[in-house]
């Protein structure tokens, strides 16, 4: 006889972790918010100024990423590298909602964005999720050196000008990747600049802003609770260095060498007040930092297409964050 698995958690409809440690990510939520969960296929010819490709970072650990190419005569492009969110435990590189935004960031800076398929836990525990975007870096600073050969950014793009950019936790990437990078020479590759979107940074203490603000359809407690407990290493809580990076357990902020940062918040983001105490730390440590806020807003909300269709507000604040990016990288 065979025996049932038994579900052991449930994740506010985007995963469900069964007593074998399988996984099942079919979306459970409102049918009318599948098709911003479903994956969009490449495509090499021009849809709209933009061409997509999948390319294959490493053949040894499969480790992949999805590139945007904008339809531009420029003669070189600046470099976007992106951690797409998830908790680390959901999404990837082809979702459509980073389709719909990323290549409407790509053609209007424009530059070229490299987003990195990262592994997902519980599957693929932290730091698994980091190591791959500091891999896919360190892939782009072999690209600039000509150890190895990318057509589209070895053509097109401007490795002098890379930046890093990430949602919700990928905005964690964001500052891991740019703190790994401080410690090596990635000549003649040079990181220009990184932007942390609604960054994941989080404590154990639930802040003010966890309690009070209203919960979105890209982060409820539940999320926040349950995809951090299945993504860090077994026996940590959320003052782990890569979900709390101004705690006691991280390394100093005025001991790191970070690039200039564009810090973007929500202003009615749930993770607020811890996101806004990595600001006033890297404030405090006189590092290069542009707070970025969007006004009435929920965690990711340029992500979510049926708002950006039907509410005014949220259409008008996702494109003055693309304003802002594209002010920022051509700043840098």
């Amino acid at each position: 006889m065979v025996q049932e698995k038994k579900l052991v958690q449930d994740v506010s409809g985007w995963l469900r972790v069964y007593d074998d440690g399988s996984v099942d990510r079919t979306w459970t939520g409102p049918p009318e918010a599948k098709f911003m969960a479903e994956p969009v296929s490449p495509h090499e010819q021009f849809i709209d100024g933009i061409a997509t490709r999948d390319v294959t970072i490493d053949q040894n650990s499969g480790l992949r990423a999805r590139i945007y190419l904008p339809e531009e005569e420029n003669p070189k492009f600046p470099i976007i590298l992106h951690f797409h969110g998830g908790g680390f435990c959901i999404s990837q590189a082809d979702w459509f909602m980073y389709y719909q935004f990323y290549t409407r960031l790509a053609k209007s800076i424009p530059a070229i964005v490299v987003s990195v398929y990262l592994r997902p836990a519980p599957e693929n525990k932290l730091p698994a999720a980091c190591d791959d975007g500091y891999a896919a870096l360190l892939w782009l600073k072999s690209l600039s050196k000509g150890e190895s050969n990318e057509p589209w950014l070895n053509t097109h793009g401007d490795f002098n000008r890379v930046f890093l950019i990430g949602d919700s936790s990928g905005g964690n990437i964001v500052h891991e990747v740019a703190t790994r990078s401080g410690f090596i020479d990635l000549n003649p590759l040079r990181l220009a600049g990184a932007i942390p979107i609604h960054p994941g940074f989080v404590r154990a203490q639930r802040s003010k802003s966890e309690l009070e603000q209203p919960e979105s359809p890209f982060l409820t407690l539940d999320m926040v609770d349950k995809f951090l407990a299945l993504a860090l290493p077994n026996g940590c809580t959320k003052d782990h260095p890569i979900t709390c990076p101004m705690g006691s357990f991280a390394p100093p902020i005025e001991t790191l060498s970070l690039p200039p940062l564009m810090y973007c918040v929500a202003e009615k983001d749930m993770i607020k007040d811890t996101e806004m105490e990595y600001y006033e730390i890297l404030k405090k440590a006189n590092k290069d930092v542009e707070l970025f806020i969007s006004t009435e807003m929920g965690h990711s909300f340029y992500l979510n297409k049926i708002a950006i269709d039907t509410d005014p507000v949220t259409a008008a604040q996702t494109s003055e964050l693309i304003e802002g990016i594209k002010v920022f990288i051509n700043k840098h």
